[in-house]
């Protein structure tokens, strides 16, 4: 098949989102499909892989992120022989995916990454939420109207989807990862590379360090059990515009020697660092389908995580992890719980191992080309 993927962010930047586009055009190109993806120009010098056209952009403010602005006639003439075009964003990327399904009667995909609910009061905080709200759900009722499918990465994503607006076909297929990166990592990590006690119980956060991640929750929690569980040590890695000030919290709560920022890490380096640790934990509330819980679980680590809509698909509360309420008191037990004991971490980090194995890259790819295929014979 061709295939036309756009996504507002790729390489250098390292999230979720960039790792699933690279792992499903991965696969598409080992299987022999042409597949092109379109994503903005950040750096002259960057060298991608084949097939990776990098759209004329402009720098967002000082985020390091690059917005789009015209696709040029060389592209189009790619597009116009399409057979699918698969959008990884809703705005920027998805109205260019929109505009060259229609101009050439092209199937559209759009995969919803986000809790973009969740994000529109996170980021446009002086808007009234109504007027947010209402805004979320027009646009999304349009958009969702165009597109051919819409998938879903997990099923408590779909039940969601119809409070943004979003109308036609929500097909559920769940997100994949490369899981020999977290079985066996390509580079080993010791404690000590980071400063680490060896002795220390280490939870772990991997993601964006934003306002909606809640990573200064997880802080005060970690702060607050400093005396009632003396070896327990948080490693937070990840950047983001938050950052600078979560570093000023943690000397605010004195939590020298007691938490480890590790900033960006490469996806290449994620499977050594979270060897490191001893369970995975979030205090998030705005995700759809959080590849991190993944990562970590084919890492053979239980997961603790809030009980709300993704997360609650990617832990079995009690077997691979523990699902919590969302209030510090419940996830401040939990994490002592698991914190204490060694081998309830052993079990349920064991059936987390299995737990990933229906998570692969491969199972993920297998099921969205199978959702291009049924388009072109429908």
């Amino acid at each position: 098949m061709r295939i036309a993927l756009f996504s507002d962010i790729y390489k250098p930047h390292i999230n979720g989102v960039v790792n699933h586009v690279g792992l499903l055009k991965e696969h598409f190109d080992q299987w022999g499909e042409q597949v092109y993806l379109f994503v903005p120009e950040q750096d002259k010098a960057t060298r991608d892989e084949h097939n990776v056209i990098r759209l004329p952009s402009i720098p967002i403010a000082d985020t390091g992120y690059h917005l789009s602005v015209r696709v040029d006639s060389r592209c189009r003439d790619i597009l116009k022989r399409m057979d699918v075009i698969h959008v990884h964003h809703p705005f920027i990327s998805g109205s260019f995916g929109l505009t060259f399904a229609r101009r050439y009667d092209i199937p559209l995909v759009f995969t919803s990454h986000t809790r973009y609910d969740l994000y529109v009061q996170q980021y446009l905080p002086l808007v009234p939420e109504t007027l947010s709200e209402t805004a979320l759900h027009a646009f999304f009722q349009r958009f969702s109207q165009r597109c051919s499918a819409i998938i879903a990465p997990s099923r408590s994503a779909a039940s969601i989807m119809p409070s943004w607006g979003i109308q036609g076909r929500v097909v559920v297929i769940p997100n994949g990862i490369d899981l020999s990166r977290f079985h066996k990592p390509d580079e080993a990590t010791s404690r000590a590379d980071y400063g680490i006690p060896e002795r220390a119980v280490v939870g772990v956060y991997v993601g964006r360090v934003s306002g909606e991640k809640a990573v200064d929750r997880l802080l005060r929690i970690f702060a607050a059990l400093k005396e009632e569980v003396p070896e327990l040590h948080l490693l937070l890695v990840g950047g983001g515009p938050s950052l600078s000030e979560c570093r000023q919290l943690a000397r605010e709560l004195h939590m020298d020697g007691r938490v480890t920022f590790c900033g960006p890490v490469t996806y290449e380096r994620i499977g050594g660092v979270l060897s490191m640790a001893d369970f995975f934990l979030s205090a998030s509330t705005s995700e759809v389908h959080p590849l991190t819980f993944i990562e970590a679980a084919a890492a053979g680590l239980p997961s603790i995580g809030i009980d709300s809509p993704g997360v609650a698909d990617m832990i079995v509360d009690g077997e691979t992890g523990f699902l919590t309420a969302d209030n510090d008191l419940s996830i401040g037990l939990r994490i002592m719980q698991i914190a204490r004991d060694a081998e309830l971490r052993a079990k349920m980090g064991r059936a987390a191992g299995r737990y990933s194995q229906r998570y692969s890259a491969h199972n993920n790819a297998r099921e969205v080309l199978g959702l291009y295929q049924s388009l072109q014979e429908s």
